[in-house]
């Protein structure tokens, strides 16, 4: 298998390209001359993000990498939009993935955590007030995030490319049941269960060993 040249990160819902996860993909694939760039989800701004402008912005970042296979590394919502930007990739060129904490149900049960007042209550201020890690502050977004990810069934996307999965035994956000219910039925997922949280802190050394390793590069 040809060593990816470059790889492109996708962070999570109310992080930032300065989140943990990826500085420390950065730091290592710069290290091995690997190619890395990382899309802002709050540009142009996070009140209006929505799944389908990420992934506008994914296949804009792909465009932009010189020729060569790429790999997504995606985390939480990251991962879900690397997903679906794997499965509409017209060019053939995302080659592998990593998925970090999937958000399989984020169009779906992940959103319905609110439950159905809070929904009917996001659906009629028009925007619904959360905590961005990424800002350190509270931020508003709107309903059309809601209604743009129930377009989206990760259950529906068929997974072409050699995939691994790292997903926490102990993950509040993300159903562990469910990720390994979705990898069951997909040949091409390498899925990975490790007793840690939604945000993997613990197990980071060993998703740089399993992702480089499926690079095609050095640990």
């Amino acid at each position: 298998m040809t060593p990816i040249r470059h790889v492109v990160y996708l962070h999570g819902f109310a992080s930032s390209p300065l989140s943990s996860k990826a500085t420390w993909f950065e730091r290592e694939l710069t290290v091995r001359g690997v190619g890395y760039s990382c899309p802002d989800f709050n540009d142009p701004a996070f009140e209006t993000l929505t799944v389908t402008r990420m992934l506008g912005q994914v296949r804009d970042a792909i465009a932009a990498v010189p020729e060569g296979p790429v790999a997504l590394v995606g985390s939480s919502l990251g991962a879900f939009v690397a997903l679906h930007a794997a499965a509409a990739d017209a060019t053939g060129r995302v080659d592998r993935l990593v998925l970090l904490a999937p958000a399989i149900d984020f169009g779906g049960n992940r959103l319905r955590q609110l439950g159905e007042h809070g929904i009917d209550e996001w659906r009629r201020s028009g925007s619904l007030r959360l905590f961005h890690y990424g800002y350190n502050e509270s931020r508003d977004v709107s309903f059309a995030l809601y209604e743009d990810a129930s377009r989206y069934d990760a259950f529906a996307v068929p997974v072409r490319q050699p995939a691994l999965v790292v997903q926490g035994r102990h993950d509040a956000l993300v159903d562990a049941p469910t990720v390994e219910r979705w990898a069951s039925s997909r040949p091409a997922v390498d899925l990975r269960l490790v007793d840690d949280g939604h945000q993997l802190t613990a197990s980071m050394p060993f998703i740089w060993r399993e992702s480089a390793r499926l690079f095609g590069l050095d640990a």
